[in-house]
């Protein structure tokens, strides 16, 4: 079952949650492993296959790249939580990236132009 929820951080954008049988392990064998991962997360979908960060177990941390142009960029945490019958919780918590960092500087500043006096 998924579901919307409040993001739990003020710059997150989207917060799934999803509730399995399964054990925290195979969960997080899941979004590990690349074979495993690449039939619901395939390596086209992502910026770099290898994740960006990990605390084995509990959290990994991938970057998204939209297929299409301008290609922007977000990135998505997964993170694994035991519930008490076994079974657990996957949150899909997705960030977008700071597109500003990312922008060319424009050749207009919108700034007044000083003009040397003659």
């Amino acid at each position: 079952m998924s579901e919307f929820v409040k993001p739990d951080h003020h710059d997150a954008s989207l917060v799934l949650e999803f509730d399995f049988a399964a054990p925290p392990a195979k969960v997080w064998r899941a979004v590990t492993i690349p074979a495993l991962r690449e039939r619901w997360l395939p390596d086209c979908d992502l910026a770099k296959a290898e994740p960006e960060s990990s605390i084995p177990g509990e959290e990994v941390r991938y970057r998204l790249r939209d297929p299409d142009p301008p290609f922007r960029e977000s990135h998505v945490v997964f993170r694994i939580e035991p519930h008490e019958d076994g079974g657990t919780r996957l949150r899909i918590i997705q960030h977008a990236c700071d597109v500003a960092t990312k922008l060319p500087r424009p050749a207009n500043t919108n700034c007044r132009l000083m003009r040397a006096a003659a």
